[in-house]
């Protein structure tokens, strides 16, 4: 069991490593900044990491605060799910009312990888890997269906 200082440490060497192997990528060296990540261009909708002791999520967040608007964006990218599913032969995981930890109620397209463990030195490299590949992957996508909904 770690303690509280000893989790936000461990948490910080996981991200700064993760930083370290996403430098080591040939098709991110080239980019000004690894991932799109915040920078989406469209209000309300990020991309995002998640990662803990049960497994890693690579994600698109739609967290408007209107939830009829949040509702509505949601559905236009469920009108391009098989574009944005393309790329990801196991598909998407769709949730219309996804609420967070700190209970916020949003919208999210996401993959995740289940049975990796953060605690878990020995599975980082299964952590970046995937993290890395899905979210280049849902950027391209993200991209693709984003010039059909604006």
């Amino acid at each position: 069991m770690y303690s509280k200082e000893e989790l936000k440490q461990l948490k910080k060497e996981f991200w700064e490593g993760f930083g370290t192997y996403c430098s080591m990528i040939p098709a991110l060296k080239r980019r000004k900044s690894k991932f799109m990540l915040y920078n989406t261009k469209m209000k309300g909708v990020e991309l995002k990491f998640d990662a803990t002791r049960t497994g890693a999520s690579v994600i698109l967040e739609i967290n408007l605060s209107d939830k009829k608007q949040r509702l509505e964006k949601y559905d236009q990218f469920l009108q391009y799910k098989s574009t944005m599913e393309k790329q990801f032969p196991n598909g998407l995981i769709w949730k219309s009312d996804y609420i967070r930890e700190c209970g916020t109620e949003v919208s999210r397209i996401y993959t995740e990888k289940n049975a990796i463990d953060l605690h878990r030195r020995l599975q980082w490299m299964d952590f970046y890997l995937f993290m890395s590949t899905e979210m280049l992957k849902l950027e391209r996508a993200f991209k693709v269906v984003k010039e059909a909904i604006e």
